[in-house]
């Protein structure tokens, strides 16, 4: 039993670190631009939920829809791995957050209920990393219905994410205020470290079922202790 609170580490972990709060934070203020607080409160609290409904639902039937298209797991992993490989360099070189997610006309801070959805929600809370993520975390139980407290331990720590986004989109002139935009810039560049990271770790985890899968190597190839924990959080 102790894997269910590892995973549930490692799914907040991951994918706070994917969504990185700290980089939505100017987004949300430019976009919300002269509104009252009362429409922050409720931008905030719909992008959530769209983000959190769209998490969940490809968090539950996600290897569902990969199985329509015949779609490996090990694939999705892997190129998954490779998504967040590419976002975590990026968020290592200079950028402007406002710039990434403007949206056309420019008057998204006038139309604060738009923005809930886009770009607010797609893609700065879910995009291709926490995607990436869902899948990757969720194609690791084998077998959900015996697994159901591996299942449940991924979808808790999703609703602590959103819960956490929420709070730091709520707060954000204060949290602003306290770190600074050179604060928040060198917090994404030690976070996209982190993220290349479990990046590369589903990579790696992708090549070796593939590799078992072709009898390249022996279904009991014996990695690293730190990749060990991780393929054996569900397959045991």
């Amino acid at each position: 039993m102790e894997q269910v609170p590892t995973l549930f580490l490692v799914t907040f972990t991951t994918l706070l670190a994917m969504i990185n709060p700290l980089e939505s934070i100017p987004v949300f203020l430019k976009l919300l631009e002269g509104q009252d607080e009362k429409a922050h409160r409720q931008v905030a609290r719909r992008s959530c939920c769209y983000a959190l409904l769209m998490m969940l639902f490809f968090t539950l039937f996600g290897t569902f829809v990969l199985k329509i298209f015949a779609v490996p797991l090990s694939m999705v992993r892997i190129v998954g791995g490779i998504i967040l490989i590419r976002i975590g360099f990026e968020m290592f070189l200079p950028s402007s957050a406002e710039g990434m997610f403007s949206t056309p006309g420019g008057d998204s801070g006038q139309n604060g209920g738009d923005s809930a959805f886009v770009p607010l929600a797609i893609p700065i809370m879910f995009g291709p990393g926490a995607l990436a993520t869902v899948l990757g975390m969720s194609s690791m139980v084998k077998n959900p219905v015996a697994n159901l407290g591996h299942m449940t331990a991924i979808v808790l720590a999703i609703v602590a994410t959103m819960v956490v986004i929420y709070f730091s989109l709520i707060y954000a002139h204060a949290i602003l205020g306290k770190i600074g935009a050179k604060g928040i810039d060198a917090a994404t560049r030690l976070v996209g470290f982190f993220v290349s990271a479990m990046g590369m770790g589903l990579v790696f985890h992708g090549l070796v079922e593939v590799l078992q899968l072709y009898g390249l190597i022996g279904a009991q190839y014996n990695v690293s202790a730190a990749s060990k924990g991780l393929l054996l959080l569900l397959h045991g």
